[in-house]
Parts: structure tokens; C-alpha cells; sequence
């Protein structure tokens, strides 16, 4: 049957209920406009959307508050799904867009509200199950979110994109290979779903699956070139050389004038990593200052404000601080944080651990940030953390603690201890102290210059907003050793300072002095990190899944010339620097 006499057919069943039954008679019409949009039929599309109207006044009503919202004028819309919802609450399309408008005004707890209304009148409505999932993504809930595209698509297998969104939330839910099985649905239904391409080479490549990994993104390329992030997502194995006909691809794309701000950023990028390969230094360099000039323009960063939080937090955390609450907090000794700058070997640390049979691997896990934010985050004086961690008694101490455990929990196996590598928790070692005095502490270095440069060279795909300019990152640097230096002398002996240079000069001693802090007896596994399988998301996931090498060490002075004026910056802290690069 034809698309018109699909049309037809609904549009004379609407006619015959229209008399007795003008609701079903409503959405009969409606689905009859549908049809004859489908069918080029504009005339007749507009016939049956303006019976549907007429038979149902609030369609009408819902119709032009939704165009409004279409518009941008959220406010006005929100009037009219309200005035909607007044006189018909049981209304679900009005519910449904209640909820997107009052997200989009991030009243998430309304929104939620109103979508999981619409959801539990019309239990059937993927269309919400799916906006209820967004909202759940928007909000960092990716369980509940996953579980809300699993209802979407019991009534709507065959939509791929319900499947990519899926897939997208098992990621954040760590549930890796589940959400490769997403993407190969979403695949599976559209073979040239760029997004599904690319987050399936992502997911491979945090498996391990390096082959598969390149496949999905050649793919992706094919049917998208000017797709910037694949181009980076390749350069970032660290592993992947770009042949020369690539080379040139990324810089005839760059010519294209249709291509975004962050696509040219992730090209750029790759670039760098390309002619780095190709140990053409100069032109490598330039490629790597034009992305990070450009994406510095992109991101927000106020090293003044990092410089005054840090003052705040060494002035609430002194030794007197730490005296009076020598045995506050949880004492479950499970947690290793590990800590340090950005591409200073922090993924091997955890590597090794990971390889233990008592440690679980996790990733860069957010919850003690968001821990230090809630802290004093309702008080009406208007005091917050650090200072309103002075104000915490013995029993909150312990309740964070315990909190922290509880909100990490999700990421652990079945181990009795396990990592959690979130560098830029370093600031935050006295809070860890306050609160889990007997978690480990290590922070992971490298030589400065290997450090920072090794962070100007990455496109992180988010935060470490400093890393785009090499003054910045100097001040940084600055500031990771000043407040590191603040915890030795302040809390001496809670953490331990590991450098990447000593690992790969002698890894078992290394590794035994490591595991000696942890508390853990030495495993021949730890030496043999590289075997271990397990998903790993960071940057180094590949140079982690081979044995330790030292082809990295001093690679900052390939670039010498371009550093000057950081090492004057780091002068100081050099000269405390053993220097084997």
C-alpha cells in the first residue's frame, strides 16, 4: 500500500468517527496529516492537521507552545503547556514538553517531575521514555538514563538512534561492553551513523580491541573527512602513525571552510602528533600551538582564581587543623587515590596496581570533587568549601567518608581495595585525610618539562582548561608543587612520591616500594601490567597495555627551543629536579 492510500484510508476512517467518537477520530486525523505530508500531499496534510485541531482544541494550543519552544522562547512556551495542562493534566505531549522546556531552564527536579508524569499516563510513549533518559544523561544518572532508553526501545526497536543514545549513557555507566552492543544495533539499523562509528571506536579502544578500534574510525572517515575528532581519535592511541596520504587528507581538510571551530582543533592536534612521528619537531610544534591557541579561545580558565583557592585551602588545612582531628572520619582503608599532573604516568601507576589481585582499577572518578562542593553548598551564610570544612564535626567527617564509598561503590569489582586516578584531586589530599585517613595517597611525577609539555600536546575531551597555553601551564605546575609541597610538611609520611623517570630505570624496586605503601604483598603481575586486561579510558590506554619502555623519557627536548621561556618560568623547581631525560 502506497504512502497516499495509507492517507486515504485514515483520513475517511476519521471521517466516519468523527459523529460519535471525536477523540479517536482526533488522532485519527492526525496520523492522516502525517501521511499526507509523507506523501508530498501538503494540501491535504493541511486539511487533516486542521480537522485534528478542531477536534481536539488543546492539540491546537500544545502546537503553538511547541512552536514557540521551537522558537527559543522557552518562558512563553511553558505558559502555554501549562495553560494546556490547567484544563486537560492528563495532556502527556503537553507533560512531555513541560519537561524538555523546564530542563533546558535547568529545573531539572520539575522536569523530572513532568516526564516521569507523562511516562507513567502513557507507559508506552518512547518518545518521553527517550526525553526522560537525557534529561537522566544531563543530570549524571547514566544507570537510571540507560534503563529509561531500554523502555524507550521495547516500544521503538528500530529507531537507531535510541540505540546510539543508549549506548552513549553505557559509557558513562561504565559498562563498556554493553555499550558496544548498543552501538553495533544503532549500526545494525544505520550503517553510516557517524556517532555510533566513533563512539564504538572509542569503546573497542578502551577494551583493548586496537584493530576494531582503527576500523570503526577509517570507517567513520570514509563517510565523514572533515569529522575532526576521529582524526585525533586515532592520533590519541599514541600507538597510530598517520601515513602521508593521511597527512595531507587532515591538511586539505583543513581547507575546507565548512568545517567547525572544535573539528579544526582536534585536526590541528593530530597533526601535531603527526609530524612529532615523523620527527619533524618545528612543524609538529606549530601544529600543536595553533590547536592549543585555538581551543584556549574555547574554554574558559582564571589562573588568579587558582592560585586564591588554593590560598583558602592552605589556610584551612594547617598542622593545628589536622592535630585536633588526628582520628576523625571513615576508616576503611580502601581507597588509592592517585594524583599529579596530566600526562605524567599516573595510568601506569594505576596500571600496576590494577594488575594486583586485591586492587579494583577504576578511572578518573569525580565523586570527591563533587564531595567538596556539597560541603557547606546549603548553608545561609553563604560560607562553602574549604572553609566550611572547619565547621564539620567528628560524625560529618565520618558520614563523608562513608559517602564517598557508597557514591564509588558502582565502579568497583570485587576487590578490597581500588584506585582512584582523578589528578587534579591534589589540592584535595587534606580533605582525604579529614575524611578517609587511611586511604593511600601517590602522587605521580615526571620530569616538569616532560610534564607540561606532555599536557600541551593533549586535547583532553574535557577540563584541564590550563593546558592550552604554556604559561599557564607553568603557573599551574607552580601551584600542583606548591600545594604538594604544603602536604608533605603538613600531613608528612600520608603521601607517596613516585617518579615515571624511576619506574622505567629500575620497575621492580619501584613497584615493590609501591606496593609496600599500599599495604599490599608484592604480585609478579604488577610486574607484567601490560597483560592486564581491563578497560582503561585514559589517554595511555594503549602504552599501558605494553611492557615499560624508555622512549618517552626527556622527550621535551625535542621541542627545546620552543620551551625557553618555560624553563626560566620553572626555573626553581628545576634545579630540585634529578634530571635523567
Amino acid at each position: 500500500m502506497t504512502a497516499q492510500n495509507a492517507a486515504d484510508l485514515e483520513a475517511e476512517a476519521a471521517r466516519q468517527l468523527a459523529a460519535g467518537h471525536p477523540l479517536e477520530a482526533a488522532a485519527t486525523f492526525r496520523r492522516a496529516g502525517k501521511l499526507h505530508a509523507a506523501a508530498g500531499r501538503s494540501a491535504a496534510a493541511d486539511a487533516a492537521f486542521a480537522r485534528y485541531f478542531e477536534l481536539s482544541p488543546d492539540a491546537a494550543l500544545v502546537a503553538e507552545a511547541a512552536e514557540r519552544h521551537q522558537a527559543g522562547e522557552i518562558e512563553a512556551a511553558l505558559t502555554g503547556y501549562e495553560s494546556v495542562l490547567r484544563r486537560s493534566p492528563y495532556h502527556v505531549d503537553a507533560l512531555r514538553l513541560k519537561g524538555l522546556a523546564l530542563g533546558q531552564l535547568r529545573q531539572f527536579d520539575a522536569a523530572e517531575k513532568a516526564l516521569r508524569r507523562a511516562v507513567e499516563i502513557a507507559p508506552d510513549f518512547a518518545v518521553a521514555w527517550s526525553n526522560l533518559g537525557g534529561l537522566l544523561s544531563e543530570t549524571e544518572r547514566p544507570e537510571a538514563a540507560a534503563e529509561a532508553y531500554r523502555r524507550a526501545l521495547a516500544m521503538d526497536a528500530g529507531n537507531p538512534h535510541m540505540h546510539f543514545n543508549l549506548a552513549n549513557s553505557l559509557v558513562i555507566a561504565d559498562d563498556q561492553i554493553a555499550a558496544a552492543g548498543s552501538y553495533r544495533a544503532a549500526l545494525a539499523l544505520q550503517p553510516d551513523h557517524p556517532g555510533a562509528l566513533i563512539g564504538l571506536g572509542h569503546v573497542l579502544k578502551t577494551l583493548g580491541y586496537q584493530t576494531e578500534a582503527i576500523s570503526a574510525y577509517r570507517r567513520c572517515l570514509e563517510l565523514s573527512p572533515a569529522y575532526g575528532e576521529v582524526w585525533w581519535s586515532l592520533a590519541n592511541l599514541k600507538t597510530y602513525r598517520f601515513s602521508s596520504e593521511e597527512i595531507r587528507g587532515m591538511q586539505e581538510t583543513l581547507a575546507t571552510e565548512a568545517m567547525t571551530e572544535e573539528a579544526r582543533v582536534s585536526v590541528e592536534y593530530a597533526l601535531g602528533k603527526a609530524f612529532e612521528d615523523c620527527k619533524d619537531f618545528d612543524a609538529a610544534f606549530g601544529w600543536y600551538a595553533k590547536g592549543a591557541a585555538r581551543q584556549r579561545q574555547r574554554v574558559a580558565y582564571d589562573p588568579v582564581q587558582t592560585e586564591a583557592i588554593n590560598d583558602r585551602i592552605i589556610d584551612m588545612f594547617d598542622a593545628a587543623f589536622f592535630a585536633e582531628r588526628s582520628d576523625w572520619g571513615h576508616d576503611d582503608p580502601a581507597p588509592i587515590f592517585i594524583v599529579g599532573l596530566p600526562r605524567s604516568g599516573s595510568t601506569l601507576i594505576e596500571q600496576i596496581l590494577a594488575s594486583h589481585s586485591l586492587v579494583d582499577g577504576t578511572s578518573e572518578l569525580p565523586e570527591l570533587g563533587r564531595l567538596a562542593v556539597s560541603i557547606g553548598k546549603f548553608r545561609s551564610d553563604g560560607v562553602t568549601y574549604p572553609e566550611a570544612a572547619g565547621d564539620l564535626d567528628r560524625a560529618d567527617c565520618r558520614a563523608l567518608g562513608r559517602s564517598y564509598l557508597e557514591r564509588t561503590r558502582r565502579y568497583r569489582g570485587g576487590g578490597i581495595f581500588f584506585t582512584d586516578k582523578m589528578p587534579n584531586n591534589f589540592p584535595s589530599i587534606g580533605l582525604i585525610r579529614l575524611i578517609l585517613p587511611r586511604a593511600k595517597v601517590i602522587d605521580a611525577r615526571r620530569h616538569p618539562l616532560d610534564s607540561c609539555m606532555g599536557a600541551f600536546k593533549q586535547l583532553f575531551a574535557a577540563g584541564q582548561t590550563f593546558s592550552y597555553d604554556l604559561f599557564e601551564i607553568g603557573e599551574y605546575y607552580r601551584q600542583y608543587i606548591r600545594m604538594m609541597d604544603w602536604w608533605h610538611q603538613t600531613l608528612p609520611g600520608f603521601v607517596l612520591q613516585t617518579d615515571y623517570e624511576a619506574m622505567v630505570d629500575d620497575q621492580e624496586n619501584e613497584t615493590r616500594r609501591l606496593l609496600d605503601f599500599c599495604g599490599l604483598p608484592f604480585e609478579e603481575a604488577c610486574l607484567q601490567f601490560h597483560e592486564t586486561e581491563r578497560a582503561v579510558k585514559t589517554a595511555s590506554s594503549e602504552q599501558v597495555r605494553q611492557p615499560i619502555y624508555t622512549g618517552s623519557l626527556g622527550s621535551w627536548r625535542r621541542f627545546r627551543k620552543h620551551l625557553t621561556p618555560l624553563e626560566r618560568q620553572l626555573a626553581d623547581i628545576l634545579d630540585r629536579w634529578p634530571d635523567k631525560g
